[in-house]
């Protein structure tokens, strides 16, 4: 009996007594793409890309450059961008399309700026200028910026408007300082949410603390860089984990996800993590990797050119320089449908206005690729 009692704790220390997610690690790559890859043009270690309503792209460049580009390629440098902190995962960060853009002009960017002898994450907006071969960032103004400053890599940085488009939704991650990710005092490790402008929604969790806390959506994240609304209206985030444990997350206001306390991953140094099974009061992820794909960008499907994929998900793949494709249930369950090896690290997938897909891989120089069937 001491035995068998031995190998439960074992076995909840380790994650075979956890149910409520599924791994879809060692999963094989298949072969045969149902796609066409047509490069389009390149650039120095991109990092994000969105579509303007007339299908022209924004596409940043880590080192800290933007660019507009049109369908076919042409690129046309965008002046104003800040100063950026570029080295190792910081630099220049995502970018996102107003939901307003029709109207007011404006977008977004994320960037890790120079803080005294460190850095700090920073959101920004600026009304995009164009001219013929001209593009600028106009009345450039900066809406939020992390606190404290400091920390090295994971910056997060993704943007995501909600369907109404009223508020703005930002991944923060915890500048591998993994502690910081459960102090609330701190935005390291959280998903943010703002109004358009910068400030606190009155409706947030926390709203009447001030600060971080009322800002703060949920807690517990490592080292987010995928965040997208699905169809249904649910919201969901992928976050890399540390040896093991890649995470994708359906997210709920105030839940804490856990990091660094529990994790389906271990340390780098071989120290086990306690799994989620352990800790209930944390929220599980509905689908993890292990071993990892170094999840980056995030992506639903809704488009008319591949309709057998209409409600999917698509994720790049760093560490599995792949393409993978995530399907729901009516359950609210997800598992990995399809990995397809593109031969590159994938920084970053969209979908066009036509239905195509369109992926940037996390290289120098790195392509922008168009996906259409084959």
């Amino acid at each position: 009996m001491k035995i068998l009692a031995a190998i439960a704790v074992w076995a909840a220390l380790t994650g075979l007594a956890q149910a409520e997610s599924i791994n879809a690690g060692d999963r094989p790559t298949n072969p045969t793409k149902p796609f066409v890859a047509k490069e389009i043009t390149r650039f120095d270690t991109p990092w994000a890309l969105a579509f303007l309503p007339n299908g022209n792209l924004l596409v940043t460049e880590k080192p800290g450059k933007l660019f507009l580009v049109t369908r076919n390629g042409r690129k046309t440098r965008v002046a104003n961008v800040p100063k950026v902190a570029a080295g190792g995962q910081n630099g220049l960060l995502d970018v996102a399309v107003s939901p307003g853009f029709r109207s007011d002009g404006k977008i977004y960017i994320t960037y890790v700026e120079p803080a005294g002898e460190g850095s700090r994450l920073a959101l920004a907006r600026a009304t995009l200028a164009t001219a013929p071969n001209k593009a600028s960032l106009d009345d450039f103004e900066v809406i939020w910026r992390q606190t404290p400053a400091g920390g090295g890599g994971q910056p997060g940085g993704i943007i995501a408007f909600d369907p109404a488009g009223k508020h703005l939704f930002l991944t923060v991650g915890d500048r591998m300082r993994p502690e910081t990710a459960q102090d609330p005092a701190q935005a390291r490790g959280k998903l943010l949410r703002l109004n358009l402008d910068g400030s606190t929604p009155a409706d947030n969790p926390h709203a009447r603390e001030g600060g971080v806390p009322a800002q703060t959506w949920t807690t517990g994240h490592r080292n987010p860089y995928g965040l997208a609304f699905a169809p249904d209206g649910e919201l969901w985030l992928h976050e890399m984990g540390p040896r093991g444990g890649d995470e994708l997350n359906r997210i709920e206001p105030g839940r804490n996800y856990g990091w660094p306390l529990v994790s389906n991953g271990d340390n780098y140094n071989g120290t086990p993590i306690p799994r989620h099974a352990t800790r209930p009061e944390f929220t599980a992820p509905v689908l993890y990797w292990t071993p990892v794909i170094g999840p980056a960008g995030l992506a639903f499907y809704e488009g008319t050119m591949f309709p057998n994929w209409r409600g999917s998900a698509f994720i790049g793949g760093l560490a599995a320089s792949a393409l993978v494709r995530v399907t729901f249930d009516d359950k609210g369950g997800a598992d990995e449908a399809d990995r397809w090896d593109m031969g590159a690290r994938i920084r970053d997938v969209a979908v066009g206005p036509d239905g195509a897909l369109w992926v940037i891989e996390d290289d120098n120089p790195g392509r922008l690729l168009r996906l259409t069937p084959n």
